[in-house]
């Protein structure tokens, strides 16, 4: 008898902890603690570790290696950058025929066969 409620106790607690797991849900309907995070481009839940496009900084402070994930929308027209330096992502959008997208002090250009992300006129990552 002991055997069974001990092993019914063990069953019931590992039924609550798998519950739990993943349970975290954002305003967006993504699961931050499986490393997704709302992509505003995408329009979707990402993980920005995944993505193709990764830059690093130029400029690392006290030999931190900083690193900046790309994502662009479906027509090209909107680049949304994750900063882990920044809370928040940081939509950029380009014009028609241009071939940099901006918001503000941000600006996304082609570099080689990658991009430089400048602040102030500063490349800041690449």
């Amino acid at each position: 008898m002991k055997k069974i409620i001990l092993l019914s106790t063990m069953f019931l607690s590992a039924l609550s902890f798998a519950q739990m797991v993943g349970n975290d849900r954002d305003a967006h309907g993504c699961i931050p603690s499986a490393g997704y995070t709302y992509s505003k481009a995408k329009n979707d839940c990402i993980r920005v570790f995944e993505q193709k496009i990764k830059l690093k900084g130029v400029r690392s402070q006290e030999g931190a290696n900083f690193m900046a994930a790309v994502v662009f929308s479906k027509d090209m027209m909107k680049a949304e950058i994750f900063l882990m330096e920044e809370p928040e992502s940081i939509i950029l959008t380009k014009q028609r025929k241009s071939k940099i997208w901006k918001n503000g002090n941000y600006v996304l250009v082609p570099y080689k066969k990658t991009y430089q992300l400048k602040k102030d006129n500063f490349v800041i990552y690449q």
